[in-house]
């Protein structure tokens, strides 16, 4: 008897390797594969501009980084003391205006280097609904050094009155003729890229069941008009898996919304099974069980035993740097040493 409707994805013809340069960018649901990626020790650079959801923001975002776009202090406003950029997510603002500057600009220099050389892009796309800044005078009592707000899409609000937004449904139209524009942009610089997308199974209930539905549905439809049309260019079904495959909420967080652990890793799982080659996936096993060890707490540490299980690991570490000399395994042998 079955008790979960079958899926079937498509093996990557030329698959993830760990030689290869992972960039990823969209929504948290990006930064689950991007965490993951990145403790079994892949080469990954992730959301430079922070959380995006829209997929406005997402181009935006990809195209200033070919461009090498560098910020001054005319692109920042100040909100309750803390100044902002509306491109770039809150984790990346700063009571003080120059150190907000610096930190933003130092990550559009890094995603510009990056991209040149990155094999991979995954882009996750969260939700067809874009913030747009309006006229209102609310908005524009905001201190804001160049003195004009963008009237265009935002890539966060930062906690602004909810007034000075204005709330857009982009139609398929436009989200295909933006991605599609991006994705040119992008093999024009780096002709050797890959580029997997996949749409969030977090649900923006914010916008209520109906509305979320019309949202996923029309990044889904663009992003298959896309692949159809691209070579080099997958999707990843990160979203039939929880929707359509797994279809419980016991696989949620409380909040019925997240993907919780045990449903993280089913799609994480399935993820490796299907982007990444055979060769990489043997080695992703023998480093998560480097990485597993360095989380180990032992309640003991003093003992003999614990001391002969931090050496034998710090021997497993060493022999698998000298077999694989790309892995950095740096923070875990200093660990075992320790």
């Amino acid at each position: 008897m079955e008790f979960q409707v079958p899926i079937s994805i498509r093996p990557l013809a030329n698959p993830i390797g760990y030689q290869h340069k992972i960039l990823l960018i969209g929504s948290c649901f990006t930064e689950h594969i991007g965490d993951s990626l990145e403790e079994l020790k892949f080469s990954v650079l992730q959301n430079p501009n922070g959380i995006l959801f829209d997929p406005h923001s997402v181009c935006k975002s990809l195209n200033s980084y070919i461009q090498q776009k560098q910020y001054s202090e005319e692109d920042f406003f100040q909100l309750n003391e803390v100044w902002h950029s509306w491109n770039y997510h809150s984790r990346y603002s700063h009571t003080n205006l120059r150190e907000a500057v610096r930190i933003v600009n130092e990550s559009q220099q890094r995603a510009h280097e990056f991209l040149k050389t990155a094999d991979w892009i995954i882009i996750t796309l969260g939700s067809s609904f874009s913030y747009r800044l309006t006229s209102s005078s609310e908005s524009s009592k905001v201190s804001h050094i160049g003195g004009d707000l963008e009237r265009a899409g935002v890539a966060n609000c930062h906690r602004a009155p909810a007034q000075w937004f204005h709330k857009h449904l982009m139609t398929i139209d436009e989200v295909v003729s933006g991605l599609d524009d991006s994705l040119q942009r992008l093999f024009q610089f780096n002709p050797k890229l890959n580029i997997i997308f996949t749409v969030s199974p977090v649900r923006h209930i914010r916008d209520g069941v109906v509305d979320n539905n019309r949202s996923k549905a029309r990044l889904i439809e663009s992003v298959h008009h896309l692949v159809s049309k691209w070579e080099k260019s997958y999707y990843f079904p990160a979203y039939e898996l929880v929707i359509d495959v797994l279809r419980d909420y016991r696989f949620y967080d409380a909040d019925l919304v997240h993907p919780n652990y045990m449903g993280t890793e089913f799609v994480l799982e399935k993820f490796a099974e299907s982007c990444i080659e055979d060769k990489s996936l043997k080695v992703m096993e023998e480093v998560k069980s480097i990485v597993t060890a360095r989380k180990h707490r032992a309640f003991q540490p003093e003992t003999n035993a614990h001391r002969q299980f931090l050496k034998t690991q710090l021997e497993k570490a060493k022999e698998l740097k000298q077999r694989h000399p790309f892995l950095d395994l740096s923070e875990e042998i200093n660990y075992f040493n320790s």
